[in-house]
């Protein structure tokens, strides 16, 4: 097989990880550790498909650019040590920077808190023509602060407005913020990085005995993973309740981070080559201003 027709298997496996509006999703179906067939005979071959792909987006990116219609959301949600990082580092490495917004989004400051919770968000979203990321995102509010009620009760919401109900509601306002987003041009591409707890545990050790690596490394990294299982059904029930047919999640397995690289470059790739993305045509005046300008440029010693 060669780079090419691997790069087109891959666009044609993103199904497999594609997850539209299913209420009966299970993340434990999904094996994080899964390649798809691809074996370590093959891995080499899967990444210079991936520079193939990075090539490819580039080219699209390009047109998008150029175009100054559409512009392409791209959400990164994952556990600590997901590889969230290695995807922006990796798969967009090729694009112009020029028409790139990278944005990670940590703990919120008081000005924030005196807005709503997606003000921040929106503040960031990407211009038209442009790939912004968002390293975490607005889906935040639905996960650490689901399992840490007391990030809640900062946000300064009106009592009788924090009901059973919240996480409902919160599910209800993002499926017709992405609504909205859609339909002013801004493509929501969204990227669940799974990652099995056997393999968080290898990456953090690695943070904590490689002195280089020792920067990345947190005590909250510990804290979050001692609360493992009420992340994973909060994923879960994110994925369940925002999965549209518009904007779909790639639940993507995370445990080997050449496949997973290869996934979320190949969904990208697809969903921006559904937007018939095109160079501007230019019309008669301009076309004989080029001429003209051909010509001086011609006659010039």
């Amino acid at each position: 097989m060669n780079v090419e027709q691997l790069i087109e298997k891959a666009r044609k496996l993103v199904d497999s990880f594609r997850v539209t509006s299913s209420k009966r999703f299970r993340l434990r179906n999904i094996d994080p550790g899964d390649t798809l067939g691809i074996g370590s005979e093959e891995k080499s071959r899967a990444k210079e498909a991936l520079t193939y792909g990075i090539e490819t987006l580039a080219a699209l990116q390009d047109k998008l650019y150029a175009q100054d219609k559409w512009a392409a959301l791209v959400v990164l949600q994952g556990l600590d040590a997901g590889g969230k990082d290695g995807v922006i580092k990796h798969v967009m490495s090729g694009v112009n920077p020029q028409g790139c917004q990278v944005h990670s989004f940590k703990s919120p400051s008081a000005e924030d808190l005196d807005h709503d919770y997606l003000w921040r968000y929106i503040k960031c979203l990407p211009n038209r023509g442009h790939i912004g990321i968002f390293n975490r995102s607005y889906y935040e509010e639905t996960l650490v602060v689901r399992v840490h009620p007391e990030i809640l009760a900062k946000q300064r919401i009106p009592s009788p407005l924090v009901t059973k109900n919240i996480w409902k509601e919160r599910f209800h306002d993002i499926r017709a913020f992405e609504a909205y987003l859609f339909r002013n041009g801004i493509v929501p591409m969204k990227f669940f990085l799974h990652l099995s707890k056997g393999e968080q545990r290898r990456r953090l050790l690695e943070r904590i005995e490689m002195p280089e690596k020792n920067w990345k490394f947190s005590a909250s990294d510990m804290a979050e993973r001692a609360r493992w299982d009420d992340y994973q059904e909060a994923f879960e029930d994110m994925i369940r309740n925002t999965a549209t047919k518009e904007c779909p999640w790639y639940v993507v397995p995370a445990d080997n981070k050449w496949f997973a690289h290869g996934i979320v470059a190949a969904a990208i790739i697809e969903r921006l080559g559904s937007l018939d993305l095109a160079y501007p045509r230019v019309d008669k005046v301009k076309l004989r201003e080029i001429a003209g300008a051909k010509r001086a440029l011609l006659k010039a010693k």
